[in-house]
């Protein structure tokens, strides 16, 4: 046992020796000696105007350098590699600190092939993403120029790559790449690919290198601003007019049905002779139809909330806890993998909880299907996640696109999901059923035992007008954060102002709120007591309205062509629209 116990903690200390004593200079530490050899990194090529639309970068037939240095592909994490990355040694020789004029890479001929490959893309236009030290850089492939000897327009490949770093002490601060020397792309010509490497020192501090990436005109607009108040302003009407209908409209009804002896004289309810909302009293807390589909929604909308929230708030935490969001690649997307399992919790816990409330009683609770309940809360998001993912990946397949989900990655999603959300999802579904607030409450009034019919309603009070008209406030209070998350996303723009997507997030809460007010208050005038689907349906519509703009955005904004990334696009926006839909149909209910 004391050996085992002493093997134990000898294991312990080599780990420990060997994470401390010796660390390595390289871009993972972000510091070097003088000469000490600095890797180039080349991650993805593809057309600049398709963002996935990438391939590994030596898809493309160049040829490899021949500097004895392995051109072997870094490990990356789950988030690195589903943000689309790939990255491989370019083999290039680089030290630190030390110039080189002008270094053959390597020597290749086209052939009809190769040359028909590198004309088409020039013809649609590739760019490929290099990183030094963490630090991106982009060139182009070749450009469509003039030729004086033929005296006509033809295409051209840039061969050769101009880098000039800045340092400051013993840490990079800035990478650029030049592309030079524009050849001609014909069948027969040789092709020297060169490079060059100069070094100059800057004053520039090392926290602040990833600055220069961030676009302050774009972001911290005017307008950007403008909008903000344009809502906010919105939220403040909204908040009136929610409370003119309540203090107005409602607190005399709500005193009287407060009283126990409200009859006349002969005995009849003077209730009865009143219209309106007031006569579905007695059915207004039945349960919805579709009870377990229902409860799944509200449980997802609320896990979705919790999740955007939470990745919100540790990208705002990000200066002081972490580092900036954009300064590491799929730290993004490994954040809303985290939040996502973690708040399975909640989204058991909420679905558990409402539906429980319908069977208060040990009687009602044996014809209860909370099992089902908390199944397709768990399997709801998920399963539409994976559905719209194998349908990408078998397009990114075809066109053997690295923006394909690779098999043991997909495995690990499984297992994370298997392993950490569903345990955590039945664990809140149980605390939600027996220790749950809304499971203990029961509704004020008795609910009939047969229920009312629905009259006739004004088509202003059906919810066919009702739901898509309460979703155009919301949406109008953020379609403008809309226009600059989609142009952060589909336009290599790096997102950093999330102050202005909390309070924006926030408003949207807010005006949500507000607008089904209205909308609840509408239909239960017209005494339509399915008032949770007409609430849901309400505050959801705005995510209809947000895939509207996204159809406006591709057409108007971008110059996005091919299957696969109109497949992409469209499946992102649509995932997106789901899960905005989840978020605000769970606060519309709240």
């Amino acid at each position: 046992m004391k050996s085992r116990i002493l093997l134990f903690y000898s294991y312990i200390f080599t780990t420990i020796r060997n994470t401390v004593v010796y660390v390595k200079a390289d871009d993972y530490y972000h510091i070097y000696e003088k000469n000490e050899a600095v890797s180039l990194w080349v991650n993805t090529i593809g057309p600049y105007h398709n963002p996935q639309e990438a391939y590994p970068y030596y898809q493309l037939p160049f040829c490899k350098p021949s500097h004895g240095i392995e051109t072997s592909k870094k490990s990356s994490g789950i988030g690195e590699i589903l943000e689309g990355n790939q990255l491989q040694n370019s083999g290039f020789k680089l030290h630190f600190g030390t110039d080189v004029d002008r270094e053959s890479i390597c020597d290749m001929t086209l052939d009809k092939d190769t040359a028909k490959e590198f004309e088409s893309a020039v013809d649609n236009q590739y760019w490929y993403e290099l990183f030094l030290d963490d630090l991106p850089m982009w060139g182009m492939v070749g450009e469509t120029l003039r030729d004086d000897v033929h005296g006509r327009m033809e295409k051209h490949i840039f061969t050769h790559r101009s880098l000039s770093i800045s340092f400051n002490g013993n840490r990079i601060i800035e990478a650029n790449l030049t592309s030079e020397n524009p050849v001609p792309i014909d069948a027969g010509q040789k092709l020297e690919f060169t490079y060059s490497v100069h070094w100059k020192p800057t004053s520039k501090v090392f926290e602040n290198r990833f600055n220069r990436y961030l676009e302050y005109d774009f972001f911290e607009h005017k307008i950007h601003w403008f909008s903000v108040f344009n809502s906010f302003m919105m939220v403040i009407f909204l908040c009136g007019l929610v409370a003119l209908i309540l203090l107005r409209t409602l607190r005399n009804d709500f005193a009287r049905y407060a009283k126990d002896e409200d009859l006349d004289v002969e005995g009849i309810q003077v209730i009865g002779e009143d219209s309106g909302w007031k006569q579905v009293h007695g059915d207004v807390f039945r349960a919805p139809e579709h009870l377990v589909l229902f409860s799944a929604l509200v449980g997802t909308g609320w896990q979705l909330t919790v999740l955007v929230l939470g990745v919100i708030l540790y990208a705002i935490a990000g200066p002081l806890l972490h580092g900036n969001m954009y300064e590491d690649r799929g730290e993004m997307v490994s954040t809303f993998i985290v939040c996502f399992s973690l708040s399975s919790a909640v989204a058991g816990y909420s679905s558990g909880s409402f539906y429980k409330q319908f069977f208060p009683t040990v009687r009602a609770e044996a014809s209860s299907q909370w099992q089902k309940a908390m199944l397709a809360t768990i399997l709801l998001f998920p399963a539409i996640v994976a559905l719209v993912t194998i349908l990408l990946n078998l397009v990114a397949l075809h066109y053997e696109s690295i923006s394909a989900v690779p098999l043991g990655v997909a495995v690990k999603m499984a297992a994370i999901w298997l392993f950490v959300a569903l345990p955590l999802a039945v664990m809140g579904t149980l605390v939600g059923r027996n220790w749950g607030s809304a499971g203990k409450n029961e509704a004020p009034c008795r609910v009939n035992s047969i229920p009312r019919p629905i009259p006739a309603a004004p088509w202003y009070c059906q919810p066919v007008f009702v739901v898509p008209a309460a979703g155009i406030l919301p949406f109008g209070s953020i379609f403008i954060e809309m226009y600059f998350i989609f142009t952060a996303f589909w336009s290599y723009k790096f997102y950093y102002v999330y102050g202005f997507m909390l309070l924006v997030y926030t408003i949207l809460s807010m005006v949500t709120v507000c607008t089904t007010i209205v909308a609840v208050y509408f239909v239960l005038n017209a005494e339509n007591y399915h008032w949770q689907w007409v609430a849901m349906g309400s505050a959801g519509s705005t995510s209809v309205y947000v895939f509207l703009y996204s159809l406006f955005y591709f057409f108007y904004k971008t110059q996005m062509t091919g299957l696969l990334q109109i497949s992409f696009y469209f499946g992102y926006m649509f995932l997106f629209c789901c899960a905005l839909f989840f978020i605000c149909g769970a606060i519309g209910v709240w």
